[in-house]
């Protein structure tokens, strides 16, 4: 049975070509769609320009619009299980990584609902006794967004909750290889009492299916999570319709051991953050970079703890690393592996897929850890989305900034110092849109996130989160009980 998709509200059939979802762990197909045609995208946004703007919508307060939110928060954690089982068929997480992503996604409908709630304008100083002035914030229209495979329900949520708090609509183009949570958050708005028309999900290729959104007339803002040659071209439209973005987009993320670093600290915390998801996170620490005079004891222990990782079907308990997204992406990892080999790199382990017949059928490979590399060669320097770290050692701080921020990418950074001033003052010098300190991959969504240089623009999360959305006005009251007298 083909799965109908979330058009203007209403679910039918694609009227696009063929997608299947498919189980990254052994290949089986999960689920049939049509994909969205440009008719469908084009109905899509007709009707959430209308549906935006009418009273039904526009016309709540905003407590109004935060109880669907909420409405939303307690249904995904009513199903956490279901969420969580479909997003590990989508994609092959394990299930506990699912688990979380699914709570998550609760908790932003739960945050951007109380922050629709809380939002205030401004009132800036009043210039004179005769004039006062007042700004407000408003909704931009129809808001295309576009999100990756990697984290759908959570990706998706942070765009869609904040989105529709500052009263817009949205058109969500979820990647080809993970349709299946975008349209089930469609089912979970649809049961809160969306009104229809604010929200579509439209399946499809990139190329033909988000092209055709973010060119459209009335699309007013382009949110898009991915890789940064998209984004790169994703920012050229909005230039040319002259409207706004924000793009979260690729990584190669430092992380840096002290020499004062607690030890076991550290090298659980590298492993965790490079390795979970199986490196399949733009914020991956993917450079690891030791003080050279740690180095051997560092890498001797976080050698032993990757080695006892366990790399396995994602529906199995205890298992660290699932599948990668598919076989084609499996084999772009490799050949980034084999490329280290032939510039001197020396894998220290990994670097292949596992041998275990049970998981012939999958999309597997094994983390991988690299030294003896010179920090320009390409696996240094590009975003693999793999687990695969590089390892290098450096002699002192300033040695070790230039190399950290040596790269194209600033999404990320990790630091592990048991001296706070020390690690706060090396924070500052990092060219990086976030950067943990003694920790890695944890997030707040009251904190914005974002990148510096081609990791992206703007920031999601957080107050900016929502008047992201929103567009500014600025009133002028007249105080004064006489005329102007301009013409006399």
């Amino acid at each position: 049975m083909t799965q109908p998709i979330f058009i203007a509200g209403e679910w039918r059939q694609g009227r696009g070509d063929p997608l299947a979802s498919t189980f990254p762990a052994d290949g089986s197909v999960t689920a049939r769609l049509n994909a969205a045609s440009l008719a469908d995208v084009e109905e899509a946004i007709e009707a959430a320009d209308a549906a935006w703007r009418r009273p039904e919508w526009r016309g709540l307060v905003p407590h109004q619009r935060a109880t669907i939110l909420y409405r939303v928060g307690q249904l995904i954690e009513s199903r956490v299980e279901e969420l969580a089982a479909l997003q590990t068929r989508d994609n092959g997480k394990p299930l506990a990584e699912t688990r979380a992503l699914v709570a998550s996604a609760a908790g932003t409908a739960r945050y951007f609902a109380a922050a629709c709630e809380t939002l205030e304008g401004e009132l800036p100083t009043q210039r004179s006794s005769d004039l006062m002035t007042l700004s407000t914030y408003e909704p931009l229209g129809v808001i295309a967004a576009i999100t990756p495979w990697n984290s759908p329900i959570a990706s998706e949520m942070q765009k869609i909750a904040p989105a529709l708090a500052a009263g817009n609509a949205v058109v969500v183009k979820p990647a080809e290889a993970t349709p299946l949570l975008a349209l089930k958050l469609a089912e979970l708005f649809e049961e809160a009492g969306l009104p229809k028309g604010l929200l579509s999900v439209l399946p499809g290729r990139g190329r033909v299916v988000g092209e055709a959104i973010v060119c459209h007339p009335r699309v007013r803002k382009i949110s898009f999570t991915g890789g940064t040659s998209t984004g790169r071209h994703l920012a050229h439209i909005a230039a040319d319709k002259l409207i706004g973005t924000s793009l979260e987009l690729g990584g190669k993320s430092p992380t840096i051991v002290c020499e004062d670093a607690d030890l076991e600290e550290a090298a659980q915390g590298i492993a965790y953050g490079i390795f979970s998801s199986a490196g399949q996170a733009c914020i991956a620490g993917s450079r690891l970079f030791v003080p050279r005079g740690r180095y051997d004891e560092v890498m001797g222990r976080l050698l032993e703890i990757t080695q006892g990782l366990r790399v396995g079907h994602p529906e199995t308990p205890g298992v660290h690393l699932g599948p990668l997204i598919s076989q084609a992406h499996r084999d772009a990892v490799a050949a980034y592996v084999d490329q280290a080999r032939a510039e001197g790199g020396r894998v220290l382990c990994g670097g292949k897929a596992p041998d275990a017949p049970e998981l012939a059928d999958g999309s597997y490979y094994l983390p991988t850890i690299i030294e003896g590399l010179a920090h320009h060669s390409g696996v240094c320097q590009e975003e693999i989305f793999g687990p695969v770290l590089v390892a290098l050692p450096y002699d002192d701080e300033d040695e070790l900034v230039g190399l950290a921020n040596d790269n194209v990418f600033g999404l990320a950074a990790g630091i592990w110092s048991a001296d706070y001033r020390r690690a706060l003052r090396l924070a500052a010098r990092l060219e990086a849109g976030t950067v943990w300190i003694n920790t890695y991959k944890k997030f707040a969504i009251s904190t914005p996130f974002g990148g510096f240089k081609e990791s992206g623009l703007g920031r999601e999360k957080g107050r900016q989160g929502i008047q992201a959305y929103m567009q500014q006005k600025s009133l002028y009251l007249g105080l004064g009980s006489e005329p102007m007298g301009w013409s006399n």
